[in-house]
């Protein structure tokens, strides 16, 4: 499971968020990009050394500050049967009835003809 996949799941959800510093912030998902920049609305920050806390209203966070993230169980479960899902439809409709993969078999490459088959001497340099 991809980390940017959760998160795009995670949208809307609670979660846990400790950066490199030991400080936590909790709080609902906004949004986040391919960085792993978060926004978290609705947010209860605690120090690193956890005496003293502050609520926010809504906070960024830089992607590579971040330890880790805690989001909730069931959310991972659901994420792996998506894609679990996802690649089982893929399976099943991509090249049905073929029964080969790729470009292999019978089939004729790009403009005809093997593979650096055979006229030497053509394209770029010298030469006539």
């Amino acid at each position: 499971m991809l980390p940017l996949s959760l998160l795009t799941a995670a949208q809307n959800k609670p979660m846990l968020v400790e950066l490199k510093n030991g400080e936590t912030f909790n709080g609902h998902l906004v949004n986040c990009d391919n960085f792993m920049n978060i926004t978290l609305r609705e947010v209860y920050q605690t120090s690193a050394d956890g005496d003293r806390f502050w609520k926010l209203k809504e906070c960024y966070i830089r992607g590579s500050t971040i330890k880790y993230l805690r989001v909730p169980d069931t959310l991972l479960d659901t994420v792996k049967e998506e894609q679990s899902r996802a690649r089982e439809a893929g399976r099943s409709g991509r090249g049905a009835g073929t029964g080969s993969r790729g470009r292999g078999g019978t089939a004729q490459r790009g403009r005809g003809g093997p593979r650096g088959g055979g006229q030497r001497g053509r394209g770029r340099g010298r030469g006539g």
